[in-house]
Parts: structure tokens; sequence; C-alpha cells
């Protein structure tokens, strides 16, 4: 049993991986405020609700691009588990079928979405993450990080502009049929949301015709994956677990 997880700005997901699949997948919120000890309680928590021995883990992988809490989560899941987790880094990245061009500069999160895609697809590649932040992450066909692009993500934008901006406010993440708004929620979802859709179509049209290739491969993932259906031609498949994939092949490699 591989326990992995992923510690991003809004949230730690959390995977279990046995026998050739994803058995179970957690949310957990980013709280730079909890101790150890609470990180702790909360996954062998939900541990004891799936019935799972922690004894069972025979390896854990972390990716994080939160350093304010990393040490606490590495902590709180060697006290679980009793196993020293293998955190991702520069000195992990030399194991990976990968070339990085940076590697004390890009998020290992990115690099676990390259590895997972470039095993997937075995060929130039580029990965669209709907995260907190919105990344392309483009692999040549020599399984090199080539490049990424960033921009702040959908509920990051909206954020921002409800929190800094008189009498607006938190706006659900729902595609308006019309992109002439109509209220204030109206207005900020279709421009928001039908905008994204602009962005990314122009993000990989651009990539594809800096590397003259139009049928580039293009793998969607994070939690808001979904939340553009119009965009959903743009992609060759859809996987909300690649960062997962990607920290359990980072482990394989690791172990040699």
């Amino acid at each position: 049993m591989i326990f992995v997880l992923d510690i991003g700005n809004s949230d730690i997901t959390t995977g279990i991986w046995l026998g050739n699949e994803w058995k179970h997948v957690w949310r957990l919120p980013t709280d730079t405020d909890l101790t150890a000890f609470h990180y702790t309680a909360k996954l062998r928590d939900l541990f004891l609700e799936a019935s799972l021995k922690t004894d069972a883990v025979q390896q854990v992988v972390i990716s994080s691009v939160v350093p304010d809490i990393t040490d606490r989560v590495n902590l709180a899941v060697a006290n679980l588990t009793e196993i020293q987790p293998l955190v991702l880094g520069a000195a992990v990245y030399s194991h990976l079928p990968l070339k990085i061009l940076n590697p004390n500069q890009i998020g290992s999160d990115l690099v676990c979405n390259a590895l997972a895609a470039y095993t997937t697809f075995k060929s130039a590649c580029v990965v669209v993450d709907f995260g907190t932040a919105l990344t392309f992450t483009t692999i040549s066909a020599e399984g090199e990080i080539i490049g990424v692009s960033i921009v702040p993500g959908l509920k990051t934008s909206i954020k921002a502009l409800t929190q800094n901006t008189a009498q607006l406010f938190e706006v659900p993440l729902v595609v308006p049929v019309s992109v002439l708004g109509k209220d204030t929620t109206h207005a900020i979802q279709a421009g928001v949301l039908h905008g994204y859709e602009g962005l990314v179509r122009t993000m990989l049209h651009k990539i594809k015709s800096e590397l003259q290739n139009e049928s580039l491969p293009v793998v969607a993932t994070g939690g808001l994956s979904s939340i553009l259906p119009a965009l959903q031609n743009e992609f060759t498949s859809i996987n909300r677990n690649l960062t997962l994939d990607g920290l359990r092949l980072s482990g394989e490699y690791a172990r040699g």
C-alpha cells in the first residue's frame, strides 16, 4: 500500500494506492496554523474511517508547495505510519526519467504532473492543471520539461476580485449561458469563466504553434479541471489524479 500526499496552497490531496488503483482519495484544507499533532489526528481519522491499517503502508511520498507546513506534515505522517516519507525535491528528480532545467525553482507538483503525463503518452505533451494557479507544463518528446506558464486560478481570480472590490462577494463557479451579465454574480461568472475558456484555448494554440505540433496531447488535471465543459474537446484526457500518479511513480523510481 502506497500513501501519497500533495500539499497545495488550498488543499492537501492524499491518496491510497492499493493493487493497481487509487482505493481512496481524500482532500483536507491546507491550514498553516495546525500542528503536526493535529495533522496526525486528521490523517488517522481518515485511515480509521476507511478501515485501513497504518502498518500496511509500505511507502509514503510527499509533494509540497507550502514550505511552512512541509515539516509538520512530514512529521505527522512519520508518526502515523512509522515510515520516513520521501519528500520530492531536486535530490529525487535525478532518479526520474525527466530532464528539468531548473530543479530548484520548479514546483514538485508540476514535476509530478509532467512525469505522469510523459509516462502515459511517451511523447511530447502538455499538462493543464486547474488549481490555485492555472499552470501549463510542456514536456518534449525526449522527456524534458521545456517550459511552464502560470496564471492565477479560477477561484484565485474570483477571490481577488471580490475581496478587493467594494460591494462584491464570493461567486459560485457556474458557467452562465450568456456572456452578457444581468446582475453582479452573472457578470463575474461571465467575465472570469468564459474569459478563462479563451485563455486556455489561446495558450494551447500558442504552445502547439511554437512546437509546430498541432496534434500535441493535452491532459487536464486539478480539482477544477471539469468546471469549463466547453474546453473538453481541447483535452486528450482529463485525469484529476494525475499529480497523485506522478507521486506514486516518483516513489517507484526513487526505490530503483
